[in-house]
């Protein structure tokens, strides 16, 4: 019986390993990685993520937090007027901030690069709507199909609807001078 390709070869040894810096780190306990700064600051290492989660008045497991009701009259109030089950959040804070993050108006960050915004506009100023003109233009470098280059122009025109307008309205002075 033959021998395995991989056998025969000599083994490496890595001289650029650090070899103690990766026994010291998988010994060590991971901390969980956290993604929102609200609930970073408030963390407490010497706590479980569980204790942690439940201080904070966020749910470690979803399905546990919001169960699916099986009698909605079985629920009784304590005599303090919390429920039986329920835990007491020493953090509100971040809850709290979460929510005032959470409901802020997003940014609309949708722009066009300037190639791609020059490019329309030079089309549109030599060639008008012939689309099949375009496609032969000596500036279509990468070679656009006459569709493709009516999407980019239809692009334009949805993110700078006003800009679109103007451009517009500016071109058509100067054709009636050339006639």
């Amino acid at each position: 019986m033959p021998k395995a390709k991989g056998k025969s070869r000599r083994h490496k040894y890595s001289y650029n390993l650090n070899r103690k810096r990766l026994y010291r780190s998988a010994r060590r306990r991971a901390a969980p990685r956290i993604a929102c700064s609200h609930i970073r600051h408030a963390w407490d290492p010497h706590k479980s993520v569980a204790q942690n989660l439940a201080e904070m008045g966020l749910a470690e497991d979803p399905n546990k937090a919001v169960p699916i009701p099986k009698k909605l009259l079985g629920m009784e109030v304590g005599s303090d007027g919390q429920q039986p089950g329920k835990k007491i959040v020493r953090k509100p804070y971040v809850v709290n901030e979460m929510e005032l993050e959470a409901s802020l108006p997003e940014k609309k960050s949708n722009t066009l690069s300037r190639d791609l915004i020059d490019y329309v506009r030079y089309m549109i100023q030599n060639h008008g709507e012939n689309y099949k003109e375009m496609a032969r233009d000596e500036k279509n470098y990468y070679q656009d199909t006459p569709k493709q280059i009516k999407r980019k122009i239809n692009v334009y025109k949805n993110f700078y609807p006003e800009e679109y307008k103007n451009f517009i309205a500016s071109l058509k002075p100067e054709k009636m001078e050339v006639q």
